[in-house]
C-alpha cells in the first residue's frame, strides 16, 4: 500500500523528534538536519540522521527525543489523537492507545474482513500476519512500524478523532517560506480595502447550492450514488468525477491528478490568469471523509464535505460574474487527507520541484458546525505554531470587512490539514476552521456527520467561503467580462 523505508548513510540510524519552536534556533547549529527532514508530526518535526550526521556534535542527541531505527523499515507511521475539545473524548490518551494497539496485535484469525468505507467494496485482511512494532510511545502519540497489513488493519479500524500519518520514502526539503513571499503579502494587506465590486461577487454564493452540494457529497440527496469518499473507497472516484464536472460547468479548467497507487486523485481545477505572470494562489479542502469504525456509511458532511462544498460556491460565484483572474487562481480538491494529507503532500511537492511561483494557500477544512449558542465563528491556524503570519492577517482583515458577522480568532492547535503541505514546501499558506478553539463536533469522523442535524450551519459556511473568495480577488487581481472595472482589485 504505502513503502518501506532504507536509509542511505553510515548505520545507525536515529530518528530525532524535535520541538516546532525549537527548530528556528537549533536548525543553522546542525547543518546536516537539512538532508534529513521527513516531516511534521503534531508538535515536532522529524529528522531521521546517519552516525556520521549524529556524532557531528555531541549535543544533537539532546534536541529531543532520539529512536533507534533499523537501516530497513516497513511504513513508519505516527499515530495520535486530534485535539479536541475535552467533552468529546470518550477514555483517557493512554487507554485508548492500549485498545488500538491490542486490536491491531490479534491473530489473523480475529481479522475476517474488514469494509473499507463503501458497500460494494470490501478489503479481506488476509495476510498471514499483521506485523507491528512499537517503535516510541509519548503522552500524545506514537511511532510504529507496519507491515502494508497492518496499515490497512489500522486505517480500518481507528477510532473516532484518532489519525494516522505515514512517513514518505525520502527526506523532505526543509524550506522557510522567504521573506519575499512575505513582503508581497505586506504589501497587500496595507493596500486591503473595501470593494463594492468584491462585495458584490462574494455575496452570491448561493446558500440553496450549498446545501445541494453538501447533500449530493454526504449521500444525503436520494440522488446521489455515493455512500462514502474514503480514499481508498469505489465511491470516491466517483466523487472525484462530480466534482470535476461541477467545477467544469462553473468554466474552471480541471484535471484529476493521481498521485498514488490505491488512492482516489486529486481533483485540480484552474483558471488561468489575464497578464503574463506566474504568479498562482491557491483554495484547498479535501473531499475524502471517514465514518464510524465498523460502519459502511462515511457522509463526510462536516470534514469535509463543507469546504469541499465552499470551492464549489466559490466557483459558481465566479462563473456568475464573469469574473477573470489577473493571476493565476486553482481550486483543489485533495484525497488522502484522512491518511496524513498524501494527496496534497504529493501535489505540494510537485509544485516545489516545477519552482511554481505560489502567492498563497489557503485551506479549508471543516466549516459547519457551531456549537449551540456559539457566535458564528472564523478559526484561523496559529502562525506561531503553523503557518504564515501575513496571510493569516489577510484573512482576519478580510472578514471583517465582507463577514464581519465572524467571530475571529487563532486556532489552539498546530493544523494537521492540507496547507501544512504547501507550509513544509515554502509556501505562504493557513487555514481557515469553523470555530477559533478546539473541535467540538460531536459527529467528527463519524458516520452521523450529515447536514441534517444540530449545529450545521450552511450560514456559516458561506461566510467562511465569502472571505476564501474575497482574499483571491484582491490578491489575485481580476476584471470582469462585461467591462465592470473593480476600485481596488489589484
Amino acid at each position: 500500500m504505502l513503502h518501506s523505508m532504507r536509509f542511505s548513510g553510515i548505520a545507525p540510524f536515529t530518528l530525532l523528534l524535535v520541538s516546532r519552536r525549537d527548530l528556528q534556533d537549533v536548525l543553522p547549529a546542525y547543518g546536516c538536519l537539512g538532508q534529513s527532514y521527513f516531516g511534521t508530526y503534531g508538535l515536532r518535526r522529524a529528522f531521521v540522521v546517519d552516525r556520521a550526521c549524529l556524532e557531528s556534535s555531541f549535543s544533537l542527541a539532546h534536541l529531543g527525543t532520539a529512536v533507534r531505527l533499523q537501516e530497513e523499515e516497513e511504513n513508519l507511521v505516527w499515530l495520535q489523537r486530534k485535539l479536541v475539545d475535552p467533552s468529546l473524548l470518550p477514555a483517557p490518551f493512554e487507554s485508548e492507545l492500549d485498545h488500538i494497539l491490542a486490536d491491531l496485535r490479534k491473530p489473523e484469525s480475529d481479522w475476517n474482513s474488514y469494509t473499507v468505507a463503501a458497500a460494494d467494496a470490501q478489503v479481506s485482511l488476509s495476510t498471514p500476519q499483521v506485523s507491528l512494532h512499537v517503535l516510541h510511545r509519548s503522552h500524545d502519540g506514537a511511532l510504529l512500524a507496519l507491515t502494508d497489513h497492518a496499515l490497512r488493519a489500522l486505517d480500518a479500524t481507528l477510532p473516532a478523532r484518532w489519525q494516522y500519518t505515514a512517513f514518505p520514502a525520502s527526506p523532505l526539503p526543509l524550506v522557510p517560506v522567504p521573506p519575499s513571499a512575505k513582503n508581497r503579502l505586506r504589501a497587500a494587506l496595507a493596500t486591503l480595502r473595501f470593494d463594492h465590486i468584491v462585495a458584490s461577487i462574494v455575496n452570491g454564493i448561493s446558500l440553496p447550492h450549498l446545501r445541494k452540494d453538501v447533500r449530493y457529497l454526504s449521500g444525503e440527496d436520494p440522488a446521489s450514488a455515493l455512500s462514502t469518499r474514503h480514499s481508498f473507497s469505489e465511491d470516491a472516484p466517483r466523487a472525484a468525477e462530480w466534482l470535476k464536472a461541477r467545477f467544469e460547468e462553473a468554466g474552471a479548467s480541471c484535471e484529476l491528478r493521481r498521485f498514488q497507487e490505491g488512492f482516489a486523485p486529486n481533483v485540480i481545477c484552474r483558471y488561468a490568469g489575464s497578464e503574463d505572470t506566474t504568479e498562482t494562489v491557491i483554495l484547498g479542502a479535501h473531499y475524502d471523509d471517514r465514518g464510524s469504525f465498523g460502519y459502511v456509511r462515511a457522509p463526510g458532511a462536516n470534514d469535509d464535505g463543507s469546504g469541499t462544498a465552499a470551492l464549489l460556491g466559490i466557483a459558481r460565484a465566479i462563473a456568475r460574474r464573469n469574473v477573470i483572474f489577473k493571476a493565476n487562481v486553482l481550486l483543489c480538491a485533495f484525497a488522502g487527507e484522512e491518511q496524513g494529507m498524501v494527496g496534497s503532500r504529493a501535489y505540494a511537492r510537485e509544485l516545489r520541484e516545477q519552482g511554481a511561483n505560489i502567492t498563497l494557500m489557503v485551506q479549508a477544512d471543516m466549516l459547519a458546525y457551531r456549537v449551540p449558542g456559539e457566535p458564528l465563528q472564523l478559526g484561523l491556524s496559529d502562525p506561531a505554531l503553523l503557518g504564515t503570519a501575513e496571510l493569516t492577517q489577510i484573512l482576519a482583515n478580510v472578514s471583517a470587512i465582507y463577514s464581519p458577522e465572524l467571530t475571529v480568532g487563532y486556532l489552539p492547535y498546530p493544523g494537521g490539514s492540507d496547507h501544512e503541505s504547501f507550509h513544509d514546501q515554502g509556501f505562504p499558506a493557513a487555514q481557515v476552521y469553523e470555530r477559533a478553539g478546539y473541535p467540538k463536533d460531536p459527529m467528527y469522523h463519524n458516520s452521523g456527520d450529515v447536514s441534517a442535524r444540530e449545529g450545521y450551519d450552511f450560514e456559516q459556511i458561506k461566510s467562511i467561503a465569502k472571505v476564501e473568495l474575497a482574499t483571491i480577488l484582491h490578491i489575485a487581481g481580476f476584471t470582469l467580462d462585461q467591462g465592470e472595472e473593480p476600485e481596488t482589485s489589484t
